[in-house]
C-alpha cells in the first residue's frame, strides 16, 4: 500500500470538497481550484471531514495514481487556505527587479530590461530590488511560474550571477588556471 495515498486528508474548516464523475473541486476561503482525475484508477470520497484516495486495483498504473491523486487533492486543500509560496534571489552586480502594474520588469546584464507578464492567479512581490516572491493558491502555477522567471538568467557556476531560489546551492567552478612556470 503507498504511504502517501493511504493517509486520509483532513479538511480544515471553511473547506468543501466536491468530486464529480472526472473531476475534484476544492473550495476554500482563498478561492477555488479544480483537478480532473481519471476514476477508472482510483476512488475519490468524502467522509467525516476527511477524503479518502482508494485504488481500484493492485497493478502499476493502479498504484502510481494512488499517491499522485492523493497528493494533488492535498496540494488543492493547502493551497485554498494558506498560499503557496517560492522566493527567488537575484545575484549580480547591477542586476535588479521592480513591480509595473502586473508586469515583472527585470534588469539581468542584457542590452534591454526583460519583461514578464504576471499570469492570472498568481501574484508576485518585489521587497528589495533583489528579491522577488511568487504567490499563489495553485501549487503547480507558483512553480511554472517561479522556474520561467528562474529560467530568463540561470545562476552561471563560474560567478555565480543570475536568478536562483532561496537556498539554492550552486556548485562554483574553477576558472581559467592560467599557464604553468
Amino acid at each position: 500500500m503507498s504511504k502517501i495515498g493511504k493517509k486520509p486528508i483532513p479538511l480544515p474548516a471553511g473547506v468543501k470538497v466536491e468530486i464529480h464523475p472526472q473531476e475534484v473541486v476544492v473550495r476554500g476561503p482563498l478561492g477555488t481550484l479544480r483537478c480532473p482525475y481519471e476514476p477508472e484508477y482510483v476512488a475519490i470520497r468524502v467522509e467525516d471531514g476527511k477524503v479518502v484516495v482508494e485504488r481500484k486495483g493492485e497493478r502499476a498504473p493502479f498504484r502510481a495514481r494512488h499517491g499522485l491523486y492523493r497528493a494533488l487533492i492535498a496540494n488543492m486543500v493547502q493551497g485554498v487556505t494558506k498560499k503557496w509560496e517560492k522566493e527567488l534571489e537575484i545575484h549580480g552586480l547591477g542586476y535588479r527587479a521592480k513591480l509595473e502594474g502586473r508586469t515583472l520588469v527585470m534588469e539581468l546584464g542584457f542590452s534591454h530590461p526583460v519583461r514578464f507578464p504576471i499570469p492570472e492567479g498568481v501574484e508576485v512581490e518585489v521587497p528589495e530590488p533583489t528579491r522577488i516572491i511568487v504567490r499563489g493558491i495553485d501549487k503547480y502555477l507558483v512553480g511554472q511560474v517561479a522556474a520561467d522567471i528562474r529560467k530568463i538568467k540561470p545562476p552561471e557556476p563560474y560567478r555565480g550571477t543570475g536568478i536562483r531560489y532561496k537556498g539554492e546551492e550552486i556548485v562554483r567552478k574553477a576558472g581559467k588556471l592560467g599557464a604553468k612556470a
